[in-house]
């Protein structure tokens, strides 16, 4: 059923309060202070489309590239895979899996892919499309298309497990789908995570290390801080300058909007060693922000009990669970089992050679990409 209303997008600050939803918050505090001041290596802007009921950010940028990949296209398949093969040891693999990257840096340089709006995009590695099943998808396509004719369409985050409604209602009106990552999900934490011997033994961790579990419903400035340098330091300094980087200003609003639900290991001297950030939507729950401090000893797990504690905050609020990609053994020793997750697209606005490009990469995606990633467990 078409959703009742038309729609539009807000940016004003006094509309956006009068809406008063969390979708409405979210792009205010964006807004309020602007995309990098909370996301260093994002210059998206943000807005709020409304139509009926529904609230969903909307993010538009114009092309430029290197930023991070919650809403650079060319990030999430050139310049992210790039640094992840630099850290695997593929051998002789690794030169033809960079000649592949040149093809799709070439195509995405046609597409010009990057040029794009974003719908319903949190900005967060993992976007829940929650209680929105695409209600209304041609007439919000129309509407962005009209606003923004350059400009590709794009619906981060969609797969058949997560929201079966909105890939069903993509896939309908005609959208081009990306394959993206295979990410790692449990259908029931209780069933197939919490009795796992690898969940056990994290469990053991947790009441042997000494950190005091905290999930507190604001952040203070000082705890701010250290978040963001722990999260910093797993996963930008470990593995991709392209991840978010976000900043202890996001923390803090990030905390007081509700978006996230933080468990915190603290040390008896006061300082954070580890957290998780929980999100969750009509009923899953994911973790797009987690970190500890990487100059810790191995041995002391820190990594395994923030996974830990998440998974755990998850399962007593009755929620499957997206555990994301990457550290795939890690999460099949606890349960999980990979879906592909895609991109969602449009851009049949747009020129002739542009959607020529987009046609050429989703075929070369779909018929080298998933079978990699599929074989390989990546």
């Amino acid at each position: 059923m078409m959703a009742r209303g038309m729609a539009e997008l807000l940016c004003d600050a006094a509309a956006l309060a009068e809406d008063g939803s969390l979708a409405a918050r979210h792009v205010a505090g964006f807004r309020s202070v602007g995309t990098p001041a909370l996301i260093a290596n994002a210059a998206c802007e943000v807005m709020l489309l409304r139509h009926g009921e529904t609230r969903l950010p909307v993010t538009i940028d114009d092309g430029a590239h290197g930023h991070s990949y919650v809403s650079s296209p060319h990030s999430a398949y050139v310049l992210y895979p790039r640094d992840e093969i630099a850290l695997m040891e593929l051998g002789g693999v690794r030169y033809a899996a960079e000649g592949v990257l040149a093809v799709l840096a070439g195509l995405l340089r046609v597409s010009r892919l990057n040029r794009a709006v974003h719908l319903d995009n949190w900005l967060l590695s993992t976007n829940l499309h929650g209680a929105w099943d695409g209600d209304g998808l041609p007439q919000l396509r129309e509407m962005l298309a009209a606003r923004f004719p350059d400009h590709f369409t794009i619906i981060r985050s969609v797969d058949a497990w997560t929201a079966p409604a909105l890939f069903a209602a993509v896939r309908d009106d005609g959208w081009t789908l990306l394959p993206a990552r295979q990410v790692w999900v449990t259908d029931d934490l209780a069933r197939d995570w919490q009795k796992r011997s690898h969940t056990k033994a994290d469990a053991r961790a947790l009441r042997r290390c000494g950190l005091t579990l905290e999930r507190p419903a604001t952040i203070g400035a000082a705890d701010a801080a250290r978040i963001a340098d722990l999260y910093h330091q797993h996963y930008v300094g470990r593995y991709s300058a392209i991840n978010p980087r976000f900043t202890p200003a996001y923390i803090t609003m990030i905390a007081a909007s509700g978006l996230l639900q933080y468990s915190l290991l603290r040390h008896p001297a006061g300082e954070i060693m580890a957290f998780a950030a929980l999100a969750s939507a009509s009923g899953v729950g994911t973790v797009p922000l987690m970190g500890y401090d990487t100059s810790r000893p191995l041995e002391q797990a820190l990594y395994r009990i923030a996974s830990y504690c998440a998974a755990d905050l998850a399962l007593a609020q009755g929620l499957r669970f997206h555990g994301s990609a990457g550290a795939s053994q890690f999460k099949r020793n606890r349960g999980a089992r990979g879906v592909i997750e895609h991109m969602a697209v449009d851009g049949r606005h747009l020129s002739a050679p542009r959607r020529a490009a987009l046609a050429a990469l989703a075929a070369g995606l779909n018929r080298f990409m998933v079978p990699m990633l599929e074989s390989r467990g990546w």
